[in-house]
């Protein structure tokens, strides 16, 4: 019965019930009159709303679909956050037009030129959507009293009067905590809020947007967020290991170093004058580690699963508060002595509050993960390298046996590539899935189509390791007698590949340095004299041709 009284009260004649930013913005929930810790520049939602400047329109309204022409405008609201308490955190709002529609650079919206629209646009807008410089231009720059010319906010302030401020033809209105912020801007717009006096949690960030009208500003839409404000630094560790085949499923190699990098999310730089501590627990018994560089490299010399902790502190400098003298007490009431000790007391205090000549608060982040280590490929040698006799009728074909070790855990796959002799050009691979049962000792044959120089790179992998050799060969062309003459150079040793499936990790490979050849001469014999040197490249991305020159046989690896 109360509530129908205030309802009849509502809609006396000559009655009219101020519309309040909240009313608008908060899309009429209703919601108790909340202190908040003001925001800097913002203002509280409770203040009026000009209703008749700015109408205020519901979801489901069908004046909607008549606010733009050509469609129905949307807007994207993003943010950076989490965000660290006292840090700003930043929303950018970009209104997405309907298709064939952009903005120019003296803020009109424009059709697209050589853009399909269906139904297609009439003689009349092939070219704006709204022309709005023609609008301002029949207007002075102050005191504009045309109908089309309302120059001021919601709440009735004035526009700030900055270069190019005529151009801007949106108005974007942001909501939350209880108080508002107004701007103008084109279709995009990015804007930045403290937190030093926002709660801890999730809250929401609302904006409605409107457009420059003829009598009045348009809704044209609206839009929210999320964002998380918190008293824990924002954290996040990378992991690589360059023997690791696969960087993403937590799973590294024994006895091989992994690098972690610490990033910490802080794009409004509010930790950049902090001092800023890692202190590491690598779970494996080894102990605490606290180093100042977000980078540092551990290894693991036993294989199973660990828990890596890593907790980052700052120390972040802040001004400090003037100390209140305390009132002296009663002489009566204290002895010489006790007063002695209350000056003693209020100066101590003071230096625990500026020990070095600033103040300052702890932020701490935090970061726990669960790793597996594994014994994995190390190393890969080529131990011997043979070339196979021909008859007459094989002739076209030099056939060559690569016998080929490893050292770790047994492989899975062998993949071969051949480039040219600067190993820049890859010219083929050649995967083969292969079964070694007790010690890691097997015989690779290719066939190599026509006489000339390769560089050859032999790769062996498992499920989570791969590594490399590498060689420099030189092949005659076939005869009857089979004889390959050449130089071999073993450069080989371990290289990192970042992905899974041997093709897709050669197509991922970085460039790799030019070889130098040997320049002594090589001796005439059958089979081939191998020189070696050790070497730690990481082969580049090549195509497979469609012939290549390099092939396996039929049963053979």
């Amino acid at each position: 019965r109360h509530r129908v009284s205030l309802l009849l009260l509502d809609l006396l004649p000559g009655e009219h019930k101020a519309v309040r930013f909240q009313d608008v913005l908060s899309h009429e929930r209703t919601s108790p009159v909340t202190p908040y810790k003001k925001l800097q520049g913002w203002s509280s939602d409770q203040n009026k709303w000009d209703e008749k400047l700015y109408p205020f329109w519901e979801e489901g309204d069908p004046r909607w679909k008549d606010c733009w022409k050509g469609g129905r405008v949307t807007a994207k609201l993003d943010t950076d956050s989490p965000a660290l308490v006292g840090s700003n955190v930043t929303f950018v709002v970009t209104l997405q037009f309907p298709k064939c529609q952009k903005e120019d650079n003296d803020g009109n919206i424009i059709y697209e030129r050589n853009c399909t629209q269906d139904p297609p646009a009439s003689q009349d807008q092939q070219v704006y959507v709204y022309n709005w410089t023609e609008w301002i231009d029949n207007c002075g720059w102050e005191n504009c009293t045309s109908n089309h010319s309302h120059n001021v906010f919601p709440d009735g302030r004035p526009f700030p009067h900055y270069p190019g401020w005529r151009r801007r033809n949106f108005v974007y209105v942001f909501h939350t905590f209880g108080q508002y912020h107004q701007a103008t801007g084109r279709s995009s717009i990015t804007f930045s809020v403290n937190t030093a006096n926002i709660t801890l949690g999730k809250h929401v960030m609302a904006v409605s947007i409107y457009r420059r009208g003829n009598s009045a500003y348009v809704p044209i839409a609206r839009a929210k967020a999320f964002y998380f404000i918190t008293d824990k630094i924002p954290i996040f560790v990378s992991m690589y290991q360059k023997h690791d085949r696969n960087i993403s499923d937590s799973i590294f190699i024994k006895d091989s170093p992994i690098t972690f990098d610490v990033k910490i999310h802080d794009p409004s730089y509010y930790l950049n004058n902090s001092a800023i501590s890692y202190k590491w627990n690598f779970g494996d018994g080894s102990g605490l580690f606290v180093v100042s560089s977000s980078t540092t490299s551990h290894t693991y010399t036993l294989q199973g699963n660990f828990t890596l902790n890593v907790t980052v502190q700052a120390i972040i400098p802040i001004p400090c508060r003037p100390v209140t003298p305390t009132a002296p007490l009663p002489t009566s009431a204290v002895t010489t002595g006790a007063s002695s000790n209350l000056d003693s007391s209020a100066t101590i205090e003071s230096m625990e509050d500026n020990p070095d000549g600033g103040c300052h608060i702890y932020r701490n982040g935090y970061y726990r993960t669960g790793i597996s280590v594994v014994e994995g490929i190390l190393e890969v040698n080529i131990i011997q390298m043979t070339s196979i006799q021909m008859t007459e009728s094989q002739a076209e074909n030099s056939l060559v046996d690569f016998v080929v070790t490893c050292q770790g855990s047994l492989p899975t796959d062998v993949c071969t590539v051949v480039s040219d002799p600067t190993c820049q050009v890859s010219k083929s691979v050649v995967c083969d899935p292969i079964v070694v049962t007790d010690e890691c000792l097997l015989t690779i044959r290719r066939a190599f189509e026509e006489p000339g120089t390769y560089c050859i790179n032999i790769t062996l992998g498992d499920d989570t390791s791969q590594a490399l050799a590498s060689a420099l060969i030189s092949v005659n062309g076939g005869s009857s007698s089979g004889t390959t003459e050449g130089v071999f150079i073993f450069l080989g040793l371990l290289a990192v590949f970042a992905a899974i499936g041997a093709f897709v990790l050669y197509k991922r490979y970085k460039q790799y340095k030019p070889i130098e050849r040997s320049t002594g001469q090589a001796e005439n014999q059958e089979g081939l004299t191998a020189y070696f040197s050790n070497f730690k490249a990481i082969f580049f991305p090549s195509s497979t041709e469609r012939n290549p020159l390099l092939k396996s046989k039929p049963g053979i690896v």
